[in-house]
């Protein structure tokens, strides 16, 4: 542990090459295995975290389980998942530790967006679970934000990407969605900028993840991250994006 505290790492990958990979834009990323996350992360003080399904991972639960039982009861899945899915595979996976559907507008690899609304209210019935969400907000249109604000419960990836969509964030935001701060590397904003804004709205939206391995991102996670968010939030409102909201939010089994 940290002289920080405990973090709980919102929005991390693994790559077992174990396990098949679906290629995307013609790209496959290195192997960054459960092992080498936790070699990564340990020292920064993570007790716990989201394993997140890349576009390249597709539809596939088995790495995913298979990395939550490696990992430990401190994470969870997030994970996705054809709308066809049977409540009895998702309340297998539920159980398995998994706790919420991605759908990835910006690299494919997920059910389709027009399913979203539907999905949404299926899975939170059946399990409690949310929807996460990789998109830039920029490029949705105005009845695609009317029924991500009509969603039980919603979580934006990377700060909403661009400066553009960032007012659709905040908004959202304001409205109760939770915002991962991460990817700090592959956001086209100033990420503290955009945390000082979120919080503004909602002091219990924001989510701090490192992100690793940073798969295409123009620059890695560094450890200098948290201090940005720490800086930008204040010493309550840092220990909330740091460790508090999304350990409520995603229910590690420990």
């Amino acid at each position: 542990m940290t002289a920080r505290g405990p973090l709980f790492d919102a929005h991390l990958h693994v790559v077992d090459p174990r396990f098949p990979l679906v290629a995307n834009d013609g790209y496959l990323p290195p192997a960054f295995t459960a092992a080498d996350y936790l070699a990564a992360a340990k020292p920064l003080g993570v007790t716990g975290g989201a394993v997140v399904s890349g576009s390249f991972q597709a539809f596939d639960q088995d790495y995913l389980v298979a990395a939550l039982a490696a990992l430990g009861p401190g994470f969870v899945g997030v994970t996705q998942l054809p709308h066809s899915t049977l409540d009895h595979e998702i309340l297998a996976l539920d159980r398995a530790g998994v706790r919420a559907v991605r759908f990835n507008v910006r690299r494919g690899g997920s059910e389709s967006f027009d399913r979203i609304e539907s999905f949404a209210n299926r899975v939170h019935r059946l399990c409690g679970w949310h929807v996460e969400l990789y998109a830039d907000l920029a490029t949705l249109g105005t009845d695609e934000l009317a029924v991500l604000a009509r969603l039980p419960r919603l979580v934006i990836d990377h700060l909403g990407l661009s400066d553009a969509g960032l007012p659709h964030v905040v908004e959202l935001a304001r409205g109760g969605a939770k915002v991962k701060a991460t990817g700090f590397g592959r956001v086209q904003l100033d990420p503290i900028e955009a945390m000082e804004k979120i919080a503004a709205a909602n002091p219990d939206a924001l989510m701090f993840g490192t992100d690793l391995p940073s798969t295409r991102a123009r620059r890695p996670f560094e450890p200098a991250d948290i201090a940005l968010v720490e800086g930008a939030l204040g010493p309550a409102l840092a220990r909330k994006a740091l460790y508090e909201t999304a350990r409520a939010l995603y229910r590690p089994r420990n």
